[in-house]
C-alpha cells in the first residue's frame, strides 16, 4: 500500500499518519491541485445533477445532513437510531459526480471518513480499517469508508468488507463505472444500496464551466471563454465534469502563456490537441448526428453511417456512447435478419472500452459496416413488444403443471413434471405438449420477415408450430 492510500481527512485516526497525495480528496482547498478538485461543492446544494438522488429524505440526504456536527452539538438524534442509512454503491460514468459525493461527505458529516483505492489497498488495509472503526464506534464515533473504483476490488477483497458492512461498524460508501451486478458481488450488493448517477447534461457542464472562469478557487476571472470555444469544450466533455474542467485548465493556461485574455476555439484545440468540428445548432447537435448515424444504418447506407461516426469521433463523442447505440441497433434494426450482428456490436462496445480513442474508431467502423450492409428486420422488437403487452394487461396465467420444477421433495405429489415430455427422446428433437400457459397458449410473438438468415429461420418456425400443434 503506498502512503496516501488510507488516510482520515476528518480529523480522526485510521492508521498511521500518511501524506495526502494531490488531487485527493483532502485537497480540494490547495491552489496547486487540479481545477477539477479544486471546484469540487462543497455541499448537496452545490451537487450538479442528479437531482433524482437530492430530495429530502433521500439517502444521501440523510447521510450528509443527519449527522453535521451542529445536530450533534444540539443533541439531535443521529440517523443510526431509526435503522441508520444503509451503505451506498454509487454507479455511474467518469465525472458524473461520485468522488465528489465522497468529499462532501469528508467536510460535512461528524464521522470519522476514511479513504481507501482499490487500486493500491488489499485486504490487509480493509480489515485495518474495518477493525479501527469497530473501535470507534464503541466510543459513539461512527466511520465513513470511501471506496473508490471497487469494482477493482478482488472477490476476497470485497469480502473482507462484509463483516463491516453487515454490522455496521463502517458505512461504505463503493464507487464504480462498471455494472455492479457483474463487479460487485452479491452479498455485497445485497447489503447497500444501488444509487446510479447519470451522466451531466451540456447544461450541467456549462454551469460548471462558468462557475470556474470566475470562482476564487477556480480561474478567479483571469480569462474569459469564447462562445464557439465553449461549445467545442461541452461537446469535448461527453458528460464528463472532470473532463470538462480539465480541458478548460489546460485551455486556460494556454491563453495565459501567450498573454491573452480569452480562451479562443484555436487556442482550446491547440492546448487539447483536437480539431473542432462544428455541429449546426440549429439541429444538428449531439443527439442530431447520433441520430442520423443510426438512421443511415437502418437505412443501409454504409457511406452516410462513416460519415456520421466520424464527425462523432473528431468531435469528442463518448466512443462508448456510439458503441451503445451501435449495440441497441442489432437488435431492434438487424436481429435474426443476421444473428452475427449483435456479436459485432457487443465486441466493437467491449473493444472501445479496451483500446480507446484514436484506434477504437477503427472498430467503431468495422461495426458499422457490419451493421449497414446487414439485411434489416425489426421483428424481435416487434415479438417482445407483443409478450410484454400482454404480461402488462394481465395475461399470465399459470405455468403448467408438466413444466414446474420437479427436483424439490413433494413435487411428485403436487404433479409437478409429471406428464413432461422430454425433447431429446424424440427423433425431431421437438414434442407436442403445451408450454404456454392457458391464458396466451395459441399466441404468437415472433413474426419473421423472409430477409437474410430469417428466411431460413422462418420456415423452421413454421414446421416447429406444426409439430407443436400436433399436426405433424
Amino acid at each position: 500500500m503506498t502512503d496516501d492510500a488510507l488516510f482520515d481527512v476528518s480529523g480522526g485516526s485510521a492508521g498511521p499518519a500518511a501524506p495526502r497525495a494531490s488531487g485527493s480528496l483532502a485537497d480540494a482547498d490547495h491552489l496547486s491541485a487540479p481545477l477539477a478538485v479544486r471546484m469540487r461543492p462543497q455541499s448537496l446544494d452545490d451537487l450538479v445533477g442528479q437531482r433524482q438522488l437530492l430530495a429530502p429524505g433521500a439517502p444521501l440526504r440523510r447521510l450528509i445532513e443527519g449527522d453535521r456536527p451542529e445536530d450533534r452539538d444540539q443533541g439531535r438524534t443521529p440517523p443510526t437510531t431509526d435503522g441508520g442509512v444503509p451503505s451506498l454503491l454509487l454507479w455511474g460514468p467518469p465525472g458524473s459526480g461520485k468522488t465528489t459525493i465522497a468529499a462532501i461527505l469528508s467536510r460535512q458529516t461528524n464521522r470519522i471518513f476514511v479513504e481507501l483505492s482499490a487500486v493500491t489497498s488489499g485486504v490487509k488495509e480493509v480489515r485495518a480499517v474495518i477493525d479501527t472503526a469497530r473501535r470507534e464506534l464503541g466510543r459513539t464515533r461512527e466511520t465513513v469508508l470511501f471506496v473508490d473504483e471497487v469494482h477493482r476490488f478482488s472477490k476476497s477483497q470485497q469480502d473482507a468488507l462484509l463483516p463491516g458492512v453487515e454490522n455496521r461498524w463502517v458505512t461504505l460508501v463503493a464507487a464504480t463505472t462498471e455494472n455492479p451486478y457483474f463487479s460487485v458481488i452479491s452479498p455485497l450488493l445485497s447489503r447497500s444500496l444501488l444509487l446510479r448517477l447519470e451522466p451531466l447534461s451540456d447544461d450541467d457542464i456549462r454551469g460548471l464551466i462558468h462557475r470556474a472562469l470566475v470562482h476564487e478557487r477556480g480561474l478567479g476571472g483571469t480569462v474569459t471563454l469564447a462562445e464557439d470555444a465553449e461549445e467545442h469544450l461541452l461537446r469535448m466533455s461527453g458528460g464528463d465534469a472532470r473532463r470538462a474542467l480539465t480541458y478548460l485548465e489546460a485551455g486556460a493556461g494556454a491563453a495565459i502563456a501567450l498573454g491573452a485574455a480569452q480562451v479562443d476555439l484555436g487556442t482550446l484545440e491547440t492546448a487539447v490537441d483536437r480539431a473542432a468540428v462544428r455541429y449546426d445548432r440549429d439541429g444538428d447537435q449531439h443527439y442530431d448526428v447520433a441520430s442520423a448515424l443510426i438512421k443511415s444504418i437502418r437505412g443501409s447506407d454504409v457511406d452516410a453511417s462513416l460519415h456520421y461516426l466520424a464527425r462523432m469521433v473528431e468531435a469528442g463523442e463518448d466512443p462508448r456512447f456510439v458503441a451503445r447505440r451501435l449495440v441497441i441497433l442489432a437488435s431492434e434494426d438487424v436481429g435474426m435478419a443476421d444473428p452475427t450482428a449483435l456479436g459485432v456490436a457487443v465486441a466493437a462496445h467491449q473493444a472501445a472500452q479496451f483500446v480507446g480513442l484514436p484506434e477504437a474508431a477503427i472498430n467503431l467502423a468495422h461495426a458499422v459496416i457490419h451493421l449497414a450492409l446487414a439485411p434489416k428486420s425489426n421483428a424481435v422488437v416487434k415479438a417482445i413488444g407483443a409478450a410484454l403487452d400482454d404480461v402488462r394487461s394481465g395475461r399470465i396465467g399459470s405455468v403448467p403443471a408438466h413444466l414446474r420444477d420437479a427436483h424439490y421433495r413433494s413435487a411428485k405429489k403436487l404433479g409437478h413434471g409429471a406428464s413432461y415430455s422430454y425433447a431429446h427422446d424424440d427423433r425431431r428433437g421437438i414434442v407436442a405438449q403445451q408450454y404456454s400457459p392457458d391464458v396466451v397458449a395459441g399466441r404468437t410473438y415472433y413474426e419473421p420477415t423472409g430477409r437474410g438468415a430469417e428466411k431460413a429461420y422462418g420456415e423452421r418456425l413454421e414446421r416447429i408450430r406444426r409439430i407443436l400443434a400436433g399436426d405433424e
